[in-house]
């Protein structure tokens, strides 16, 4: 059962001498998406006529474009339904490989390219390519990040090795600390870029810097996370993969849900001449294959008119600036301009000070009950850095109403408040 006190949910195990079964312990210890638990939180005080602004999903809010849409109808009414090849139909593969050379600079064989139920899966099947359970291997991720990174590597058995973004580098991290971390042990090193959840990509001399790192580490996978590949706002998309001696070695994760608004037709994809055949197999051990009429809607959205994401990336730049000169003008926050991707992951050390919150995820709580507001905590995705301050996670992928009212909302609190 589910002990709801926690926030989070705490997992009881079931007692020795009892009609009810064990529970594993790598199950009883899983992570979660903090999202979605505020999320129910949020529905909640809605169910009870609560007015609440949230800022908590990482999704589009914009509909599934009509041509995409229709295709999957279309595909449904010519009674693709069934099963498809495990690593998904040859028409996507192919278009997904064009999309994923195309942005990156390469040259990329459908036959390099897996689909799968989303992009997600592809974290689970890396760690398990790569790493053995219980061997001491270990997984370099970003913190702040994606907490089913942290999740999946603990569960997989691997050893989890966090490596800290930094404020004053606009969020990524020293490529020096990356070369100290790594070791005969490391197997896979995570890189998000754009990234979950402070917005930040790794470019130009940074990136360059960590691709020098890691070529001299031939033993090391890197899992190259660009879901956002499409929402860079200050120049152009660069990924670890384009660089020489790499690409063999990087495993390149896209797929529809941000770019097209296609979160809940679950459809992501890699690219990794080696992994593949691996890849397939995990994914005909697991899901079979990605739901068939929603690889036809991909299909759709990566070969089709490419007018609806620009527009939709149009209007997340457009929010990005205004939510950003918003948080500016809040007492206590120091915001950052994020580089893509549709988060504001603002310092709110000093708001916390002025309304005497113990943290930011004491300040969350309470921006929620008092103020209406509902954001993330950095305590969501991963370790505070030492010294490092408190910080919040807003999605803008709202309309520009919610995020006047919302920050609205937020600076009257904190004058409310104040000490």
């Amino acid at each position: 059962m589910f002990d709801s006190s926690g926030g989070a949910g705490t997992l009881t195990r079931g007692a020795k001498g009892t009609d009810m079964g064990t529970i594993s312990e790598r199950t009883a210890h899983l992570g979660t998406e903090n999202a979605f638990v505020v999320l129910a939180e949020v529905e909640k005080l809605t169910a009870q006529g609560r007015d609440v602004v949230s800022f908590c999903i990482g999704q589009p809010d914009f509909v599934t474009p009509d041509n995409i849409r229709e295709a999957a109808i279309k595909a449904i009414r010519e009674g693709r339904t069934g099963y498809t090849p495990s690593a998904g139909i040859p028409k996507l593969r192919e278009a997904a490989a064009h999309e994923i050379g195309r942005l990156r600079g390469l040259d990329v064989s459908p036959a390099e390219v897996v689909v799968a139920a989303g992009a997600k899966p592809f974290i689970g099947y890396s760690i398990l390519s790569v790493t053995d359970h219980g061997q001491g291997h270990e997984v370099i991720y970003p913190n702040p990040g994606f907490p089913i990174y942290d999740s999946q590597i603990e569960a997989m058995g691997a050893v989890p090795v966090p490596l800290y973004l930094q404020e004053a580098h606009d969020f990524a991290f020293d490529p020096g600390e990356l070369r100290d971390k790594i070791n005969e042990n490391t197997r896979l090193v995570i890189l998000n870029s754009p990234h979950n959840p402070t917005g930040g990509t790794l470019r130009g001399d940074v990136l360059n810097e960590i691709a020098s790192v890691l070529a001299e580490h031939e033993h090391v996978w890197i899992y190259a996370d660009e879901i956002y590949s499409r929402l860079v706002y200050d120049g152009e998309f660069e990924s670890i993969a384009s660089y020489d001696g790499l690409r063999e070695r990087t495993i390149i994760v896209d797929g529809a849900s941000k770019t097209w608004a296609m979160t809940g037709w679950r459809i992501g994809y890699a690219a990794n001449k080696a992994l593949a055949p691996y890849f397939t197999s995990w994914v005909t051990n697991t899901e079979s294959c990605a739901p068939h009429p929603s690889q036809y809607a991909a299909l759709e959205a990566l070969s089709g008119p490419q007018d609806e994401p620009d527009r939709m990336k149009k209007v997340f730049h457009r929010r990005r600036d205004l939510i950003v000169r918003l948080l500016g003008d809040v007492p206590g926050f120091e915001c950052r301009m994020p580089g893509g991707a549709f988060y504001a992951w603002p310092n709110v050390t000093e708001a916390c000070r002025m309304v005497g919150a113990d943290d930011s995820e004491h300040f969350r709580l309470r921006l929620l009950n008092e103020a209406g507001v509902a954001v993330l905590a950095d305590i969501h995705f991963g370790h505070r850095r030492p010294g490092g301050g408190q910080h919040i996670r807003f999605s803008y992928a709202t309309s520009d109403d919610a995020i006047e009212k919302g920050v609205e909302r937020i600076t009257g609190f904190i004058k409310k408040n104040t000490r």
